[in-house]
């Protein structure tokens, strides 16, 4: 058997913070001026009653509910979250409010913006290995909590939000989930850090992210980003993950139908398809309406292609996920 994305689902919350919002906070940056910069108009923000379990259980929710799926199937729950609010397991959290059964495994993995595609390859072992027959994949992150309301530069980016996705037991005959390709930089770890996010202060580590540097009142947690350093990363590791992928899969690169990345910025997702060649109409971008929500970007974006009519089964789709860490990672889905 191999496994495959059976379903996909996402939740945001209620809270929004719009450009309107923000142009009144930063006068000198425009309703037009942001949007076109970021390619974001609204970003969902999490209340204060709401944390990466109660957003990831609404998004299973949703899950089972839109996709007929039975909670008592699942026996495998993989909960990706850079920001919980708990120092013990939050999928055990997930676990009880669902309701799921008792004889069920249900951990954390601690990963943001490629953590999607470090997950589809830990569920596609799980599942294809006989460990588990039914996973439930959720993601999670709430990095509004993190950012400092003074600093434009990522408040501007980021939004809450959680994904579920069922990956389950498909055709032995199919390939589904396959051409995975990963990469680890830990010695970019200091572009995108939380400063106080961790008993090491974040200063050792990234002097430039210490709060007076960049002349900000902390908040207690300060998220820094290089945005420059990012951005440099990115062109350099996507284009060769790219290729990588599909030779692993045998496949060029007008073989693909639709190409599905990690929505950081509309900015650099345009700059990345341009220097790739990839033509529009197979290049999904969907952060409009809830901003770079870190580890769900992509299930969130394919969710929203399914949706919208984009995505169609039969399609080879490629996913790539690309930030924090510094890591990355991409795979081939057949829908």
């Amino acid at each position: 058997m191999n496994a495959r994305i059976a379903a996909v689902d996402y939740f945001l919350p209620a809270g929004e913070l719009t450009n309107e919002h923000l142009s009144v906070q930063f006068p000198e940056w425009t309703v037009d001026k942001i949007a076109a910069k970021t390619g974001i108009r609204t970003r969902h923000i999490a209340n204060a009653a709401e944390s990466e379990a109660s957003l990831a259980v609404m998004a299973a929710r949703a899950l089972f509910d839109n996709n007929d799926i039975e909670s008592s199937a699942i026996d495998f729950v993989l909960l990706c979250t850079q920001s919980s609010d708990l120092s013990s397991s939050a999928a055990r959290t997930v676990q009880r409010q669902l309701g799921l059964r008792l004889g069920i495994a249900a951990i954390d993995i601690n990963l943001g913006c490629s953590g999607y595609v470090y997950s589809l390859g830990l569920a596609k072992g799980l599942v294809e290995s006989g460990v588990a027959k039914n996973v439930l994949l959720l993601t999670a992150d709430t990095y509004s909590r993190y950012v400092n309301s003074a600093d434009k530069s990522v408040r501007t980016l980021f939004g809450d939000g959680a994904s579920a996705s069922l990956i389950a037991a498909g055709a032995a005959e199919s390939r589904h989930l396959y051409a995975f390709e990963y990469g680890t930089n830990g010695s970019g770890g200091n572009a995108l850090i939380v400063p106080n996010g961790g008993r090491r202060p974040g200063q050792d580590i990234a002097p430039s992210s210490a709060t007076d540097v960049r002349g900000l009142v902390s908040n207690g947690f300060d998220l820094f980003m290089d945005g420059p350093a990012i951005f440099n990363f990115t062109l350099s590791v996507v284009p060769t993950t790219v290729e990588s992928i599909l030779h692993k899969a045998g496949l060029g690169l007008d073989d693909v139908d639709l190409f599905v990345f990690h929505q950081a910025n509309a900015f650099m997702l345009q700059h990345l398809r341009r220097k790739l060649g990839i033509p529009p109409e197979r290049f999904f971008i969907s952060l409009e309406n809830s901003g770079n929500t870190v580890s769900s970007t992509i299930p969130i974006a394919l969710s929203e292609a399914q949706k919208q009519g984009v995505l169609q089964p039969g399609m080879r789709v490629m996913l790539l996920g690309f930030g924090v860490g510094l890591s990355w990672g991409g795979l081939m889905v057949q829908w």
